[in-house]
């Protein structure tokens, strides 16, 4: 399990299936605030970051309409109390599950959070 505000590498897969990344500057700005405030955000475990080339990004999809995603912040919850890492957590969020249909990341933004955390929480490890 990760600790809240870890910000670790990420194997070239996920990266590649995740797709869009914001730097900590373009979060910043999608999100009306300050860098500081982002990399604050990473630390209270409301967004997870990951390091790119030295540098802190942010999935684009975790941000929407100037907020974070509603029920993100919860979901990265579950999946570190379930035992997943980071990467793991990115990984699932973002891989296609046809029982849904469609990826947890857009279930959460069609705001079927709570679906998608009792998903989370059966895969405990």
């Amino acid at each position: 399990m990760w600790k809240s505000g870890d910000v670790t590498q990420i194997d070239h897969d996920t990266e590649t299936l995740i797709g869009e990344w914001l730097t900590l500057n373009d979060a910043a700005k999608a999100l009306s605030t300050s860098p500081n405030r982002v990399k604050q955000l990473v630390r209270d475990n409301k967004l997870t970051g990951i390091r790119q080339g030295g540098t802190i990004t942010i999935p684009a999809a975790f941000i929407v309409d100037g907020e974070v995603l509603k029920g993100l912040a919860g979901t990265l919850t579950v999946l570190a109390d379930a035992g997943f890492t980071e990467s793991e957590a990115l990984r699932w969020l973002f891989t296609a599950d046809d029982t849904l249909p469609g990826t947890p990341i857009e279930a959460l933004t069609k705001d079927r959070g709570t679906e998608i955390r009792r998903r989370a929480q059966a895969l405990a490890i």
